[in-house]
């Protein structure tokens, strides 16, 4: 694969900043404000779509991504996967543009194109050759104003059969796949929209009329709930013109009212088994935890860190290297937009119970809550979160993602600088502290055990059998 000389010098000065972060020693200061700049414009069209236009001329590409404040949080009960399927739909031509043209346009010029979907927001990009921008606008444009004119049920049958075999094989099919199903449901209200998957029920999939999806797609994707990010190789007064012409002419929707999401607590440990076609048990671990609006949450990461990844992390260092007893352990927290959940899998070698997996854990998380991390921890935990947010901004497609992330969830496209320096800042005793606070009893604990083997679960008598999320009982939770 040939590499452009410049693409390799970004990847030189990005290899040298990650090395310095390791190397950095634990009495350093954290970076300053201005170790990570992108130089970015602001601007919003008449009607209300956000524009972000960031000029680096590193590489002769450009990224073009829109984004949308519509995850499947936005859904409601009866009627999920909407956001995902639409990830689909948008693949397959609008009023101008004929199914296959996108691809043609954007990968037939040797760049690329996708979709992803989360439970806060959707988004769609290409990266092409900067020679291409024009056309990229156009298509972006052209389905955001005019998809609707060319969808019809079959085509919504077509996609909503590709979307339902997609579950298939990511969750009904898929070893452990209805784990998350199964968490949410046990953690999460039926009223909250954290408490369904993404994808969605094949039932709420099979029911939802073509009315049903226009109008989602009528509320949500219009361009006042929108961001479009142009990062890489361009003419800004041109790009401007471009987007005025492609864009300007879509109407506004109706505004958008947010969900009211509480956060939830589990007051005591609720215990599950769950038979799979598996050949090994694993253990689940799941409290409920912060947001991404939480600053708590740069803590509970650098908690993760420290307890799992490395062989020097705590948990991956007692269970994996010096007990044996486990052949993988992951730890960590997972931010979304109102919630957070802090989760702790372990999936254990021949010979050894999850009982006993779990108990071991237990003492480790309790020895860090009592003792706190040491300084060498949070260097090192520091050290591959700022790795990891270097790599991330290494392409124009990461750093217009992460544009996007800050301005549609924190109205700040500068946002990644104040993630970035809260990351670098955290405490030994931040640790200790979010450690006590959140990693408690209120937990949910599920048991991945082989078909017919129930009593290889994690203390098998006080863990309810479950056939999957639908009987799985709703929580008891305090708001």
């Amino acid at each position: 694969m040939h590499i452009p000389s410049r693409t390799l010098a970004w990847i030189a000065l990005v290899a040298l900043a990650s090395l310095a972060a390791a190397h950095r020693p634990p009495s350093a200061a954290p970076p300053g404000p201005d170790t990570i700049r992108i130089p970015f414009e602001r601007y919003t069209l008449p009607n209300g779509l956000t524009v972000i236009l960031s000029p680096d001329h590193t590489t002769p590409t450009v990224t073009v991504n829109v984004w949308y404040h519509v995850g499947s949080k936005n859904e409601v009960p009866g009627r999920t996967g909407f956001a995902h399927l639409f990830e689909h739909i948008m693949f397959t031509g609008s009023g101008h543009v004929p199914y296959g043209l996108h691809d043609k346009l954007t990968e037939g010029v040797g760049g690329e194109n996708n979709g992803t979907t989360s439970n806060d927001r959707t988004t769609y990009f290409e990266t092409v050759p900067s020679n291409y921008l024009e056309s990229a606008l156009w298509i972006e444009a052209d389905r955001m104003g005019y998809l609707l004119d060319t969808l019809d049920l079959a085509k919504l049958d077509a996609q909503r059969d590709i979307v339902k075999n997609e579950r298939r094989q990511g969750v009904d099919n898929q070893p452990y796949g209805k784990v998350r199903e199964i968490v949410s449901r046990a953690m999460y209200p039926a009223d909250n929209p954290y408490s369904w998957d993404v994808i969605g029920s094949m039932e709420d999939l099979g029911a939802a009329s073509a009315e049903d999806v226009k109008n989602f797609f009528r509320l949500y994707y219009a361009p006042n709930n929108a961001f479009l990010a142009i990062v890489g190789d361009v003419d800004t007064a041109q790009t401007k013109a471009w987007v005025a012409k492609y864009f300007s002419d879509i109407p506004r929707g109706k505004p958008v009212v947010r969900p009211n999401v509480p956060a939830v607590t589990v007051p005591a440990e609720r215990r599950f088994a769950y038979e799979d076609r598996v050949q090994v048990a694993r253990l689940y671990v799941q409290w409920p935890t912060v947001g991404e609006r939480h600053d708590d949450h740069y803590a509970l990461e650098v908690l993760g860190s420290i307890l799992s990844g490395p062989r020097t992390a705590r948990i991956t260092k007692a269970l994996v290297y010096d007990q044996e007893a486990a052949a993988s352990v992951s730890a960590g927290q997972r931010s979304r937009e109102d919630v957070g959940e802090f989760a702790l899998t372990i999936t254990p070698r021949p010979g050894h119970t999850l009982t006993d997996l779990e108990a071991a854990a237990d003492a480790v998380i309790e020895k860090l809550k009592a003792d706190g991390p040491t300084a060498e921890e949070i260097q090192r935990a520091t050290a591959g979160l700022e790795l990891e947010f270097i790599e991330g901004l290494e392409f124009n497609l990461g750093k217009a993602m992460g544009l996007c992330d800050g301005a549609g969830f924190h109205d700040d496209p500068n946002h990644y600088k104040i993630d970035f320096q809260k990351s670098m800042a955290v405490t030994a005793a931040d640790v200790k502290r979010v450690a006590n606070q959140y990693l408690t009893k209120g937990r949910i604990v599920l048991s991945v055990v082989p078909a017919g083997k129930a009593g290889e679960a994690s203390k098998p008598a006080e863990s309810r059998k479950v056939t999957g999320a639908e009987d799985t009982p709703r929580p008891e939770v305090k708001r």
